[in-house]
């Protein structure tokens, strides 16, 4: 079953979880053969159990927290996940494609810097919560690289660059 793993950390991030739940999103999801969408929702507001459309066949898991995320992110086709730094490097390190989504509604956005840099090495894709159903739509992820495995020192150094530490 091909499957989609959505996490949000643990933070709060319910525009992420209402956008990819919209039936819009859900809509391109199946139409790429997606049949199951497993949401991570940390703080969400929202009821995950409200969330979906009776007009799509794309079955819908959601959870708050779980002391490891590496399972699911194992059985994910798909990763859509907040620009935090841990989750993006998890999932990269697992070798999933992985579209980074920004909350535009935190303060010195550093989220927004570390997805740009991963996008402008070919790692990632980006979007904010209104493109994602346009990003679903264009998204080839054979473009995109593998990321550098297992070198925690090059990583600080490109943390570095993207704060401007030097």
């Amino acid at each position: 079953m091909k499957s989609v793993f959505v996490t949000v950390g643990t933070t709060s991030f319910d525009d992420l979880i209402a956008a990819v739940c919209s039936p819009a999103a859900l809509k391109v999801l199946q139409s790429l053969g997606y049949e199951k969408l497993v949401l991570q929702v940390g703080r969400c507001a929202l009821d995950p159990a409200l969330l979906g459309s009776p007009d799509v066949a794309v079955e819908l898991e959601a959870f708050r927290y779980k002391e490891s995320l590496a399972e699911d992110l194992r059985r994910a086709d798909l990763v859509i996940s907040h620009a935090g730094a841990g989750s993006c490097l998890e999932t990269l390190e697992k070798g999933k494609p992985l579209i980074v989504v920004i909350n535009e509604k935190l303060m010195n956005n550093h989220q927004l810097e570390l997805a740009k840099q991963l996008h402008e090495d070919g790692h990632v894709l980006y979007c904010n919560c209104s493109t994602l159903v346009e990003t679903l739509q264009s998204m080839e992820l054979s473009t995109l690289k593998p990321f550098p495995p297992g070198e925690p020192e090059k990583f600080a150094l490109f943390l570095d660059q993207v704060f401007g530490i030097q």
